[in-house]
């Protein structure tokens, strides 16, 4: 049976934390995949303590094709714990799931891939242990996007969930899609490094810090992209606003043009705040995700 995927451990001789770094969930988001193949080239002989786990293809089956998801049709941030003799998919979250029950702490990286633009962010689950979640919001403050946010911890099937259930600090991240970003491969390049550091696997560095906005929603099913702002039709999605732009609730975010060539109803927004997420593709089916709002203000 061909390996599911690979990792590179890069060890200290001094204990300390074991990290865990991964890329590449789903097979359409490559800076990120990037970002790590980097990482194992730039840590080798440079930690202090501790080890870290890098693995930049998790989902080799639907990294190859280009795709979201691999040939069995499973979205793999969906599958977790997985299943050690299932499709291929549940085989590859059985093994992920393994890597992350036995980390000190775990870092996903994503971006919208083919599908979404997402402004760059660190997103965590709200833990109810205090010192998981105190733990994971310094992870999401060290990695240094502007926005971290804190999400339903009832979500499940995720990376993150798996860590949850093992009391693990875990982050992920968002960071482009649709357009591949030269400069989003650098800004995780440096993420990763600031939560080295915060471990102490590598030596403090003076950096520069962004001005961040912090926002935690504990909602049920909050966090859960793909159920934004869903298409009230099939068709093409005209959208009239960008990543970034502040919004209010009832403000017009785009529509659909139906295959007739008729306007559908306007994409309303559901709140007020800033848009930080938008469909890439224009073709969308009814009840696909097209856009997401932050209640950030302006």
């Amino acid at each position: 049976m061909a390996e599911l995927f690979s990792s590179q451990i890069i060890k200290s001789s001094k204990e300390g934390p074991n990290g865990l770094i991964i890329a590449g969930i789903h097979g359409d988001e490559y800076e990120p995949v990037l970002a790590v193949m980097r990482l194992i080239k730039k840590l080798e002989g440079r930690l202090i303590s501790g080890s870290i786990t890098l693995v930049p293809v998790t989902n080799r089956n639907a990294y190859f094709s280009g795709s979201r998801v691999g040939e069995d049709g499973l979205d793999l941030a969906r599958t977790c714990p997985g299943n050690s003799n299932g499709s291929i998919t549940e085989r590859v979250a059985a093994k992920i799931s393994e890597l992350i029950k036995k980390a000190d702490f775990f870092i996903d990286m994503h971006t919208g891939g083919n599908l979404f633009e997402i402004s760059p962010l660190s997103g965590y689950m709200l833990h109810n242990d205090p010192s998981v979640l105190q733990k994971q919001r310094e992870m999401a403050a060290a990695f240094n996007l502007p926005i971290a946010w804190g999400t339903s911890p009832e979500l499940e099937g995720r990376t993150l969930s798996v860590a949850r259930d093992g009391n693990i600090p875990a982050i992920y991240t968002e960071n482009g899609g649709g357009a591949y970003r030269t400069e989003g491969v650098e800004e995780l390049v440096d993420g990763c490094e600031n939560v080295l550091e915060l471990f102490g696997l590598l030596p403090q560095q003076k950096k520069k810090k962004k001005a961040m906005v912090n926002i935690e929603d504990d909602k049920p099913g909050s966090g859960h992209l793909q159920v934004m702002h869903p298409s009230p039709d099939e068709g093409v999605f005209i959208a009239k606003v960008s990543l970034g732009d502040f919004v209010k609730e009832g403000d017009g975010l785009g529509y659909i043009v139906n295959d007739k060539g008729e306007k559908s109803t306007q994409v309303l927004a559901q709140q007020s705040g800033m848009v930080f997420l938008k469909r890439a593709v224009p073709m969308a089916k009814a009840g696909d995700a097209l856009a997401g709002i932050l209640p950030i203000k302006k």
